[in-house]
């Protein structure tokens, strides 16, 4: 949040230090303009507050649930320069995350009763990953690896390096006995190998949805399956439905809409306290 103020303020806000008294004191509403899941509440207090230590910060709803358009977010109160001076800062991170839980709790809606389970992916933003994570947590959806160090996924560029799935998955089960395995396949012939070497889980890249069935026909029960690749919200109800337990989407991340949200602000004196 340091960074982030500092790269907004640079040597000053030069605009509130021309209008705006170093003493005058404001409270500000930020109020929610659209329906969605608010995330990121921590971060947007911390910037008021980074700014003001005194300033009194007030949640005014719980994260993790939906909320209607016109729900006030956030009440704070402080110097009027510092609000100012935090104002897009805290905004940008709340919008951003709230936007994130907003997309993930949709996805989790549209495969609802299906058995299916999203997946978000590493596709984050530099530097912001865990929060990003847990505002796809927020939304309902759940994290898939955090990194490349807490989970085996081995993918094409694996194989080709390895000289081929069976002798890729060999050496990881030797050198990481106990995980679970994951193989990214994208045919039946790659299927066939990876069932044959031993993987707990496959991948199945960029498949359509007709591939997708017929994958899940072949496995048979063998290994979980997880689609990825290309989906969206108007696919997913289609690709949930043809029997995959897990569709990965880095869309949660790298693509959710920011939540519309505004912040008002009204003098503050010693009548209106």
């Amino acid at each position: 949040m340091r960074r982030a103020l500092d790269e907004d303020l640079g040597t000053g806000d030069v605009t509130s230090e021309a209008t705006v008294p170093d003493d005058a004191r404001v409270r500000a509403v930020i109020m929610q303009k659209q329906a969605g899941v608010i995330y990121g509440l921590v971060p947007a207090a911390t910037a008021f507050t980074l700014l003001d230590p005194q300033a009194k910060v007030r949640r005014s709803l719980l994260e993790g649930e939906w909320h209607d358009a016109g729900s006030e977010v956030m009440r704070v109160e402080g110097l009027a320069r510092a609000v100012l001076g935090a104002e897009r800062t805290a905004l940008n991170f709340l919008a951003h995350l709230s936007g994130i839980a907003t997309f993930a709790a949709r996805c989790v809606r549209e495969v609802a009763g299906t058995g299916a389970t999203i997946l978000d992916t590493r596709k984050t933003t530099p530097g912001l990953r865990l929060l990003e994570k847990a505002a796809v947590a927020a939304g309902g959806a759940t994290n898939h690896r955090v990194g490349l160090y807490d989970a085996i996924l081995i993918k094409e560029n694996h194989v080709a390096a390895a000289g081929g799935i069976a002798p890729a998955l060999a050496a990881v089960r030797a050198q990481t006995p106990g995980l679970q395995v994951e193989v990214e396949v994208r045919d039946a012939h790659e299927i066939a190998q990876a069932l044959d070497a031993g993987a707990d889980r496959l991948l199945l890249d960029n498949m359509g949805i007709d591939e997708l069935r017929a994958a899940v026909a072949l496995v048979d029960g063998r290994a979980s399956l997880e689609a990825s690749g290309g989906v969206s919200l108007e696919t997913l109800r289609a690709v949930a439905a043809t029997g995959v337990q897990f569709i990965s989407m880095g869309a949660l991340t790298h693509s959710a809409p920011a939540l519309d949200l505004s912040l008002m602000l009204a003098p503050l004196d010693d009548r209106s306290r």
